[in-house]
């Protein structure tokens, strides 16, 4: 909750970056299922002929998990079978980044690695670490 309230600008910074990836995958999804549709439809020996049956395998390739549907016949679809294969890829790596970058910061927040300047410091206390 403190991430949807945005409570620091850590917590908005994430917040930010995971709904700019929900954004733009459920773009490239919409796009990938028109392309693969139009690709696909009248394809011999294709089973993604529906936009429905287009949805699902195109999200189930963002989902980088595999579909009861074989893969598409067109040269079309088949690229875009590659490109949301590495989308994936790379949504899935740069979320995880952007945690990582999240739990980073708010350590430095709790527990800064080098001490607070002003009133409240000691003589002699360094600040280059």
């Amino acid at each position: 909750m403190s991430i949807l309230r945005a409570e620091s600008p850590t917590h908005r910074h994430l917040r930010d970056r995971l709904l700019t990836a929900a954004i733009v995958t459920v773009l490239v999804d919409l796009a990938a299922t028109l392309v693969v549709f139009f690709s696909e439809r009248h394809a011999p020996n294709t089973e993604i002929t529906t936009i429905g049956s287009a949805a699902f395998w195109t999200s189930a390739q963002l989902l980088t998990v595999s579909s009861n549907l074989q893969n598409p016949i067109s040269s079309a679809a088949r690229v875009v079978d590659v490109v949301l294969e590495v989308y994936a890829i790379t949504v899935v790596t740069a979320v995880a980044g952007s945690f990582g970058a999240f739990f980073h910061r708010r350590g430095l927040e709790r527990d800064p690695l080098e001490p607070a300047s002003g009133p409240g410091r000691r003589p002699g206390d360094s600040t280059t670490g």
